[in-house]
C-alpha cells in the first residue's frame, strides 16, 4: 500500500466521523443489537420468569455444559452463545453498507470524483482503497460492539445471578472469520453499486438483500430447524471467505472509468 492509497483510506474514514447523520446511523444498529436487546432479554427473564418456560424446554435439547448452573444463568448462556451470534452478524453488514454506499456516489455528490480519478493511482488501487476504508470501519465497529455486548451481558449476569457466563469458541470464528468475510462481500457488492448509483440511498438498498441469509439463519434458529454451532459457523466463514476473494478480484477486473463517469 502506497502513500496515495493510505491518504484515500484516511480521508474516507474521517468522512464518516465528520458526517453526523452517517455516524449516528452507524451507531444505531450496534447499540440496539448489543446493548438494548441483551438487556431487555435478561431483565425480562429476571422480572417475568414465567416468560422463560419455553426457553427452559429448549435448554433440555442443548449440550450438557449449557445446562449447568441455575436455570437463569443457563438461559443467559443460551442467549450469549446461540441467539446473539445471529443478530451480531447483522452489524458488519449494516456498518459496511453505511460506509461503502457513499464511497463513489459520495464523490459524485460532492463533485470530487474527477479529482479522485486524476490522482496517480490505477482504478484498481482506488477501488481497493475504498474497500479497505469501509472494511476497517466495519471491523472497528464489530470489535467495539462485541466488547460492549460482553460487558453488558457479564455485568447483568453477575448482578442477577452472582456469576459470569463464558463466550463460546464460536465467537472466535465470528469475529475473525465470518464477520470479516461477510463484511468484505457486502462492501465489494455495495461499492460496485455505488459506482453505478445516483445517490447514497440507491446504493444502500443493496444491503437489504445481503441481510436475507442472516434473517433465514435467525428464523431457523428460533424455529429449532437449525442450531448455530461452531462447525456451522466455521463452514460458513470458509465459504464466505472464498466467495469474498473471488468477488473482490472479479469486481476489480470489471471496474471501468466509463461506469464511474456515467451520469
Amino acid at each position: 500500500m502506497n502513500t496515495q492509497m493510505a491518504a484515500i483510506i484516511k480521508k474516507d474514514m474521517q468522512s464518516i466521523t465528520s458526517n453526523k447523520r452517517m455516524f449516528a446511523t452507524l451507531l444505531i444498529v450496534p447499540i440496539v443489537l448489543t446493548i438494548f436487546l441483551p438487556s431487555v432479554f435478561i431483565l425480562t427473564l429476571y422480572f417475568v420468569p414465567e416468560e422463560g418456560e419455553e426457553l427452559l424446554q429448549l435448554l433440555e435439547t442443548l449440550p450438557l455444559p449449557l445446562q449447568s448452573g441455575s436455570s437463569l444463568q443457563s438461559m443467559i448462556l443460551l442467549m450469549l452463545n446461540f441467539i446473539l451470534p445471529g443478530f451480531f452478524l447483522m452489524i458488519p453488514i449494516m456498518a459496511s453498507s453505511v460506509m461503502s454506499a457513499a464511497s463513489f456516489v459520495g464523490e459524485k455528490e460532492k463533485r470530487t470524483l474527477e479529482t479522485l480519478l486524476y490522482c496517480p493511482l490505477s482504478l484498481k488501487q482506488i477501488f481497493r482503497s475504498k474497500v479497505t476504508a469501509s472494511f476497517l470501519i466495519s471491523m472497528v465497529v464489530s470489535g467495539i460492539s462485541f466488547a460492549a455486548m460482553l460487558v453488558v451481558v457479564e455485568a447483568l449476569s453477575y448482578t442477577i445471578t452472582g456469576g459470569f457466563v463464558l463466550p463460546d469458541i464460536k465467537w472466535i470464528f465470528i469475529l475473525f472469520l465470518v464477520a470479516p468475510a461477510i463484511s468484505l462481500i457486502a462492501i465489494t457488492l455495495i461499492v460496485r453499486m455505488s459506482a453505478k448509483a445516483q445517490s447514497v440511498e440507491d446504493a444502500q438498498q443493496g444491503a437489504v438483500f445481503l441481510l436475507i441469509p442472516v434473517l433465514l439463519l435467525l428464523i431457523g434458529q428460533f424455529t429449532g430447524i437449525l442450531l448455530i454451532s461452531s462447525w456451522l459457523l466455521l463452514s460458513i466463514g470458509i465459504l464466505c471467505a472464498f466467495a469474498a476473494v473471488i468477488l473482490l478480484n472479479k469486481s476489480m477486473s470489471h471496474f471501468q472509468y466509463e461506469t464511474l463517469l456515467k451520469n
